[in-house]
C-alpha cells in the first residue's frame, strides 16, 4: 500500500536495480567479453539480468515512472487512478 511503501522507496529501489546492473555489465558482462577476446582461461561467471526490472520502472510510455508523471499532470490525479492505470498498463507484465 502507498502507506507502507512509499515513493521515496521506489526510487531507492529504482537507483539500487540500476547500479546494479552497472555493476554486472563492468564486471562480468564486458570482463567476460574480455577475458574471451584474450582468450584468457576463465570460469564463465553466470548473473542475473536485471533490464526486466529496469524497464518495467523506466520504459516509456508504460513503465512505473510514465504513469507517474502522466498521473500527476492530469488536473486532480488520484492515488487511484494512478493505481488504474498501473494495473491496466502492466497486467501482461510477467514480473
Amino acid at each position: 500500500s502507498f502507506q507502507h511503501n512509499s515513493f521515496e522507496q521506489l526510487c531507492i529501489n529504482y537507483a539500487n536495480e540500476r547500479l546494479q546492473q552497472l555493476f554486472n555489465h563492468h564486471l562480468f558482462k564486458l570482463e567476460q567479453e574480455e577475458y574471451e577476446a584474450e582468450d584468457i582461461d576463465w570460469s564463465h561467471v553466470q548473473f542475473e539480468d536485471n533490464q526486466a526490472c529496469l524497464d518495467l520502472i523506466e520504459s516509456r510510455p508504460a513503465g512505473i515512472l510514465s504513469i507517474l508523471d502522466e498521473t500527476c499532470t492530469v488536473p486532480k490525479g488520484t492515488d487511484t487512478m494512478l493505481a488504474e492505470k498501473l494495473i491496466l498498463a502492466l497486467e501482461s507484465n510477467p514480473r
